[in-house]
């Protein structure tokens, strides 16, 4: 799946009033944690995370770790808070416009 600009800005603007609901820590970015993204972009297709400094990644490097075997795309990385989108194929949340 590849967003459009416009799309990318559109979801950065609903990013901006999420709080996390991932933390990242010394563990990395576990298989565990990956399952659990994986139901959480499912029911909301719009997810931010935090990357501890403990976690020995730039928030940039988890953001690529976790984005393939997500199939997510990347919407934005600032500081250490990354925001993943992935659209539902049955819980349709977020309408983008082309």
């Amino acid at each position: 799946m590849q967003i459009t600009s416009r799309q990318r800005a559109q979801l950065r603007a609903l990013a901006n009033t999420l709080s996390p609901i991932f933390q990242i820590g010394k563990g990395g970015v576990t298989e565990e944690l990956t399952e659990q993204l994986s139901l959480a972009l499912e029911a909301r297709e719009l997810v931010k995370i935090t990357v501890l400094e403990t976690a020995g990644l730039t928030a940039k490097e988890a953001a690529e770790q976790l984005s393939a075997p997500l199939r997510a795309e990347i919407v934005q990385c600032i500081g250490r808070k990354v925001t993943l989108y992935r659209e539902s194929r049955g819980n349709k949340r977020i309408e983008l416009k082309p």
